[in-house]
């Protein structure tokens, strides 16, 4: 008899190496980590120590609050000495994201996974995830978002992309959307695809709102099976099967 599917409740988290110059973006990156470590879900992000930019802000908080951290990092920036804090490299200042040591004292310290490339380090995130949340960030958050929406449209998973919209940071991404599909690159029923999460009208509010609580109720509406896919990712070129698929992950 086959045994059953383990439940993947793991979120990867797309955000700024940089923490940006409003303060409303590390409060909400401090809710996001707080939220997935009560509701026992493991953070999957892309490697950086806890404290430096958003992606630190998150991995801290979730740290902080007893919850599993998993960080998947391409060796080129190990080699390196971490990833670069892209909006101080601007300054002339050589400021980086340093990898998080393991501290034998603490029992949920992070873990780290070293892979060999970017492309390996955006698979394995993905597979280990059940969905994506996207808080503000730069050139590597956009791509990102981007290639996990479209590896849902065509069928290599069906997972959600979940776009915290924090001090409207992402409405242009919403109207850029429109208007691919005002324009016929985009199918109208695709739309649904990313979800936004808005926050109140008042952007005053959005140092106070919940986004943690919003993110992972949008994470958890996400209906699967509503998307269609004439590919089937597990074949290969001589016959087999690929044994693990991102779907099946």
């Amino acid at each position: 008899m086959p045994s059953e599917r383990k439940e993947v409740r793991a979120v990867a988290v797309y955000c700024g190496s940089s923490a940006g110059k409003r303060t409303a973006y590390a409060k909400v990156a401090h809710l996001i980590g707080v939220a997935l470590a009560k509701d026992n879900r493991p953070l999957i992000y892309g490697g950086g120590a806890p404290g430096h930019g958003l992606m630190g802000a998150v991995a801290q908080a979730v740290v902080q609050a007893g919850g599993k951290v998993i960080g998947i990092t391409p060796y080129a920036m190990v080699a390196a000495g971490g990833e670069q804090d892209k909006a101080t490299e601007l300054s002339g200042t050589k400021s980086r994201v340093q990898l998080q040591a393991d501290n034998p004292n603490q029992a949920n310290r992070p873990s780290q996974i070293i892979v060999n490339s970017m492309h390996e380090r955006k698979v394995e995130m993905a597979k280990r995830a059940c969905g994506f949340i996207a808080l503000p960030g730069g050139f590597g958050t956009l791509e990102e978002f981007f290639e996990v929406t479209t590896w849902t449209q065509i069928g290599i998973h069906d997972k959600p992309v979940v776009l915290l919209n924090v001090l409207n940071y992402y409405g242009p991404i919403r109207e850029m959307i429109k208007s691919a599909i005002e324009e016929g690159f985009v199918q109208s029923f695709n739309q649904r695809l990313v979800t936004f999460v808005d926050g109140p009208e008042d952007l005053a509010q959005h140092e106070t709102y919940d986004w943690g609580t919003a993110a992972l109720r949008a994470i958890a509406n996400w209906k699967e099976g509503e998307t269609e896919s004439n590919y089937d990712w597990t074949k290969r070129i001589d016959g087999t099967q690929v044994e693990e698929s991102l779907t099946a992950s």
